[in-house]
């Protein structure tokens, strides 16, 4: 019997999200045409003896997690909970606090996934890894090339055994281009190293007398608690893939989510893409088309557009490497790329929306997205296109490169700014 554990975070998480994450917890977002968390599930569902789903975050319960969890137990016919944090309390300390729940019916291993990661997850083949190398940990890694590598937690593996001999989270100087996906593969022994280190804080914060003590000691990371203590005594072992995988921390990096996962559709789910038919709009590459969606049959959509629920799009409009959530109004001839435009939002007649791709160099087969900042020397660096949600651009203007909070009504063109 297996489980899986989905790390979700909480509000305090997510800030280079916004203001997308204002609207909607950032697991819940949609990549693709589906909620984020989802395709992590599918994947999950698709494991044979998998018994329950379990998500750990310190997100207040809400409608839109209590929905998408009821929606999720009927589509994938498997036990879904959430289990809140009192406090954050890492990647490890949160396991560790619902370490019962997770054994409970006794797994004989379980996966442990990050939200914020987009990935083929080849579930099934950890699995068989795990037991040609005696029922050990697993952490699934990938190539970066060697600059990017340090921005990652870096292993360094016995390349005849793969077990991880050393491992260290974003080192300042180069140590290994094999880095972590944050997906693993766990036996149930592992809550005993994660208990040593718990009791390590305990005895730490004692004698330093704090007031807080006892919950500080909970918060134990299982990359720099856990895995650096592990390595080197064949504990730990590394399934290398070199299969999609990227990291979902800015909004940028949903729109290549999008696109990488859009791709995957031809072999997992085709009835997500949209072809083109007489009288539907004209569609280039790959797009996901909720059938609420009104289309005028003169648009052009594509590559790596996905339009949400009840959006309402006019005649000539033209959309490229771009998200459109629910509700959303683009008025004839207007031209949207490389932007997300949020929930409720109106674009006006022959106006443009564009932003600058951050998408990984196309040359380098190892390179990754880069986690940009939002300012460089003083400027706003450019990078996607964002409208918050209930957001109104007037006709024939242009916004480039720009972020806009929610409910702004904007009365001319921006380009390089964040408007407040």
């Amino acid at each position: 019997m297996l489980k899986a554990v989905i790390l979700i975070g909480g509000l305090q998480k997510g800030t280079r999200f916004r203001p997308l994450s204002f609207e909607v917890p950032k697991p819940l977002f949609p990549v693709a045409g589906v909620p984020m968390l989802q395709h992590h599930i599918e994947a999950c569902a698709k494991v044979s003896n998998m018994k329950e789903i379990l998500l750990v975050g310190f997100y207040q319960p809400n409608e839109a997690l209590s929905r998408f969890l009821s929606n999720a137990q009927q589509e994938f016919k498997i036990p879904i909970r959430y289990l809140q944090e009192y406090s954050a309390l890492s990647t490890a300390g949160g396991i560790y606090h619902f370490r019962d729940q997770i054994l409970s019916g006794g797994p004989e291993a379980f996966f442990i996934m990050n939200a914020d990661v987009c990935s083929e997850f080849p579930l099934l083949e950890m699995l068989e890894f795990q037991k040609e190398h005696g029922n050990t940990h697993v952490i699934l890694g990938t190539t970066a090339n060697r600059k990017q590598s340090m921005n990652y937690g870096c292993i360094v593996e016995n390349q005849d055994t793969n077990e991880v001999l050393h491992y260290v989270e974003k080192p300042s100087t180069f140590v290994s281009d094999i880095i972590n996906c944050g997906i693993y593969l766990f036996t149930p022994e592992i809550f005993e190293h994660i208990g040593l280190i718990f009791q390590k804080n305990q005895q730490d914060l004692l004698l330093e007398e704090q007031m807080n003590g006892w919950q500080r000691a909970e918060v134990i990371r299982l990359e720099q608690d856990i895995f650096t203590a592990l390595a080197g005594r064949e504990k730990l072992y590394v399934y290398k893939t070199d299969r999609f995988w990227s990291q979902i921390k800015s909004a940028g990096s949903a729109i290549y989510a999008s696109r990488l996962y859009l791709n995957q559709y031809h072999k997992t789910h085709p009835e997500r893409l949209a072809n083109n038919e007489e009288g539907r709009p004209t569609i280039r590459g790959n797009v996901y088309i909720h059938p609420t969606a009104n289309i005028d049959p003169t648009a052009v959509l594509g590559p790596n557009v996905s339009i949400g629920t009840g959006v309402t799009i006019g005649a000539g409009v033209r959309i490229r490497e771009s998200i459109i959530l629910h509700g959303a109004t683009l008025q004839d001839h207007s031209c949207v790329l490389n932007s997300i435009v949020g929930w409720d939002s109106t674009i006006g007649k022959w106006a443009r929306v564009e932003g600058t791709p951050s998408d990984p160099n196309p040359n380098d087969p190892y390179a990754k997205i880069d986690s940009e900042t939002l300012f460089r020397e003083g400027k706003l660096t450019p990078s996607i296109t964002i409208l918050g949600c209930n957001v109104n651009i007037p006709s024939e203007v242009i916004i480039l490169n720009a972020i806009v909070l929610p409910h702004k009504d904007l009365n001319r063109g921006f380009k390089n700014q964040i408007i407040l």
